[in-house]
């Protein structure tokens, strides 16, 4: 399997932005996706995560109320849509597979100014 994450770019802080994650490869059907983000200087840290089959999410609490993840199992695509956004969300935010997310993507950079 492999992930392809793109949208990421840079934004002001209050905008919106899409990413985008694309799987490819074999047969693909994942326990859940997710997202992640690791800023300079810091470790990587979950984001949101969705429920291949039945598309349940959770959320960090420092994105949740402004942060949205979803899927289109048509498209082997999941999305994370970010809205209200801030300065502190600048990162590389990497998509991710599996029950113990053993499938990663290549990241993409978003940065937000203040």
């Amino acid at each position: 399997v492999q992930l392809q994450a793109s949208g990421g770019g840079l934004v002001q802080a209050g905008g919106s932005l899409r990413l985008s994650c694309a799987a490819s490869g074999r047969t693909f059907n994942p326990y859940r996706m997710g997202w992640f983000r690791q800023a300079p200087g810091k470790e990587r840290e979950f984001v949101a995560q969705i429920y291949w089959s039945g598309g349940g999410a959770s959320y960090a609490d420092s994105v949740k109320g402004r942060f949205t993840v979803s899927r289109d199992k048509a498209k082997n695509t999941v999305y994370l849509q970010m809205n209200n956004t801030k300065p502190e969300d600048t990162a590389v935010y990497y998509c991710a597979a599996g029950i113990s997310w053993t499938s990663w993507g290549q990241g993409t950079q978003v940065t937000v100014s203040s």
